[in-house]
């Protein structure tokens, strides 16, 4: 296929906050009785809306978290992705190569978004080209966010490509009927190729596949 548009994910694609949002999540949780290694919460978590992680706490713990949980989750996270957050490695270097639109379609709020690209020196490469679940209220694995974000584009989904680091993104982009390639991180290695993406290890072997 010829590719016209790439499509990132955020989170663990452009910027490398999964440890730092998941780190943040387990301990709070921990205080409840919650226990997960924090490669189970790559797989579970990763590319979930908020609420859909909370769930499965709660139901794990067996009761209902906070009503507050939710606004202290994301104020100790966006501090901790103030002085945290790094770009990918190799994804400056790959975007800089990159001769076709591109944009970013993620499952978190814009201003989570736009304050993780601008912390890791990409929101410049980015401006006008953000697109959030929050903005059409769908969210991974439902197919909506990356079908919005060709549509404004202005390109067609055969057209497309998404780069995801999550099953559910890479659901969300099997379904849609895109091309999905699956960045390999050593935790979702096999549920990112179950699921129907291309794995790559690194933006250097993306760039020989692109």
């Amino acid at each position: 296929m010829e590719v016209k548009c790439v499509i990132f994910d955020c989170d663990g694609v452009l910027v490398d906050t999964e440890k730092i949002g998941n780190g943040v999540m387990l301990s709070m949780a921990a205080e409840y009785g919650f226990k997960m290694k924090l490669e189970d919460a790559y797989r579970d978590f990763n590319g979930r809306n908020l609420k859909e992680c909370f769930l499965h706490i709660e139901e794990a713990i067996g009761k209902k978290l906070p009503d507050n949980f939710e606004s202290e989750y994301r104020e100790k996270s966006f501090e901790a992705f103030k002085t945290q957050v790094r770009p990918m490695e190799g994804i400056v270097k790959f975007l800089n190569k990159l001769k076709i639109p591109y944009c970013v379609a993620s499952s978190g709020p814009v201003d989570k978004i736009r304050l993780n690209l601008e912390v890791a020196g990409l929101l410049d490469k980015f401006e006008n080209k953000i697109f959030s679940s929050y903005q059409i209220n769908s969210w991974k694995p439902d197919p909506g966010i990356f079908l919005h974000a060709a549509k404004q584009m202005g390109f067609d989904v055969k057209d497309c490509i998404v780069i995801e680091d999550s099953k559910a993104g890479v659901m969300a982009g099997i379904q849609g009927g895109f091309k999905v390639y699956g960045f390999a991180n050593g935790f979702n290695n096999e549920d990112l190729e179950n699921e129907g993406a291309e794995l790559f290890h690194s933006y250097d072997e993306l760039s020989f596949l692109v």
